[in-house]
């Protein structure tokens, strides 16, 4: 099976290229922007005809999507996030390759959700922010088609190579500077939201079990739970071997902030903000996954801990 993958070196494109390269019935092709992908093309602005002619030349059966952007304005995410996969699906009407697409969405298509639910793929997508719109166009493009085409909405990813920007991508990293200068007070603020969270390779299997399938349309691919940063940080905390003291700055949920010691004057008050998740979901997400179970076969196998430790064993590397 020929597999070209877009965005193979991004956060979750490492992934899902490691999980094909391991299949030997697949060949796998790599398109993107940077000097390591076997053909260097860039969606937001190249031509669909172009596109179209490399189709026709490779003939791929299946064409994986992992490219896109998660933060900059409202124009950079539309160009990145909508207008390359609207390139990806008339290059594909116009190619006689036949391939089947599989195109990466994400939560924030849904927008915010009533806490204690489970979101499942029938619900209405109200999205509360530009990425999540921009994903959302680049979804309904994808459904309106006409191709053999599938989109995973994957929630929350955790694990290896979880970008330093993220929510616990920040927590590893104060974590980090807390142990390494010997402070023994951790204060942390935003952990009120919970998130469904699953790891990047049981995400890069959920890949692979969609390229093999002919389920079309929409699946979620989450562990099914909402766990609270809270205590996400506190697992965190455990698998560091932090024997600190964690402590909640006061306020309602919102951006992430850290703050290591006893702040000495009104200005180190201020903790350093981080960047906020940037779904606009509110305080709660949780995955309805009956779908991906009935219809790829497909189960989470990586719990939390797991994952919040190899975020741990990564930012340790940097003591």
């Amino acid at each position: 099976m020929r597999v070209l993958l877009i965005g193979a070196n991004g956060y979750l494109g490492r992934f899902v290229a490691d999980r094909l390269l391991a299949d030997p019935a697949v060949q796998l092709t790599a398109l993107g922007r940077g000097d390591d992908a076997d053909v260097r093309f860039d969606l937001a602005t190249g031509s669909p005809g172009a596109l179209t002619r490399f189709l026709d030349a490779v003939h791929p059966g299946v064409v994986v999507n992992c490219a896109g952007a998660t933060r900059g304005g409202a124009r950079e995410l539309t160009r990145h996030n909508t207008v390359a996969v609207a390139t990806v699906c008339e290059a594909l009407r116009r190619s006689g390759c036949g391939a089947r697409l599989v195109q990466i969405g994400c939560s924030s298509e849904y927008g915010p959700s009533q806490p204690g639910s489970s979101t499942a793929e029938d619900a209405v997508p109200r999205p509360g922010g530009p990425y999540g719109v921009s994903k959302l166009a680049a979804t309904e493009l994808v459904l309106g088609s006409g191709l053999d085409a599938v989109v995973l909405r994957v929630f929350s990813p955790a694990g290896p190579g979880t970008p330093a920007g993220s929510p616990l991508g920040r927590l590893a990293e104060a974590m980090r500077r807390a142990m390494q200068s010997g402070d023994g007070e951790l204060k942390l603020g935003g952990l009120g939201a919970q998130r469904d969270f699953v790891d990047v390779r049981d995400v890069a299997r959920a890949v692979h079990a969609a390229s093999l399938s002919a389920a079309q349309g929409v699946i979620n691919i989450g562990s099914g739970r909402a766990v609270r940063l809270r205590d996400a940080a506190a697992v965190l905390a455990r698998v560091a071997g932090y024997g600190g003291a964690l402590h909640e700055l006061d306020g309602p949920p919102g951006p992430l902030r850290v703050a290591i010691g006893h702040p000495r004057t009104e200005s180190d008050h201020a903790a350093p903000v981080a960047y906020p998740y940037p779904d606009g979901c509110g305080s709660w997400q949780q995955a309805d996954v009956r779908t991906a179970r009935d219809r790829l076969g497909w189960r989470p196998r990586i719990n939390l801990e797991e994952s919040l430790a190899d975020i741990w064993m990564e930012a340790a590397c940097r003591i």
